[in-house]
């Protein structure tokens, strides 16, 4: 494997970086208390990867096994206890500890620890997810077909039971 072909043709560098303080009221906020901190979405990194922190506050949340056909997604637990389908089974995951799910993977998350917990998801490429999150909480207006059509839209394929 080698590098990806260059992105970048000038001589001296940019300054471009982008910067959010960790003093940044959460960018969603769910009735259930879960919030959600877009960090890096990819409108902000020209489309290669969004990276999200979903922070639960103990109660039962998270989807059910799913998968997506054209983006990948991993997370990284930072605190608490999450717990994640990897196609097979559900596992605790505690701090520290990586998962990364390639399309097509069958995957999901929950919190069933009754205790908070917070952990980085990112998508490769870049999709925008802020739009399937922030419509996660609209799901109870939309009739059957329309929610059909949005996950369609957000790359979401459920498993049925």
């Amino acid at each position: 494997m080698s590098y990806p072909e260059p992105r970048y043709f000038g001589d001296d560098g940019e300054m471009s970086a982008y910067f959010r303080p960790v003093s940044a009221p959460p960018d969603l906020v769910y009735p259930s208390g879960v919030s959600v901190d877009y960090l890096a979405t990819g409108a902000t990194t020209n489309g290669q990867f969004g990276l999200y922190q979903w922070n639960t506050s103990g109660g039962r949340s998270g989807p059910e096994p799913h998968f997506h056909r054209t983006i990948s997604e991993s997370f990284y637990i930072l605190s608490g206890t999450i717990t994640i389908y990897n196609g097979a089974e559900w596992v605790d995951h505690e701090p520290g500890d990586f998962v990364h799910v390639p399309e097509g993977g069958v995957h999901g998350f929950l919190n069933e620890s009754g205790a908070p917990a917070s952990m980085l998801l990112m998508f490769h490429p870049g999709a925008p997810r802020e739009a399937y999150f922030e419509g996660l909480a609209t799901l109870g207006e939309m009739s059957e077909e329309e929610r059909k059509a949005f996950f369609i839209e957000h790359d979401n394929y459920w498993i049925d039971d």
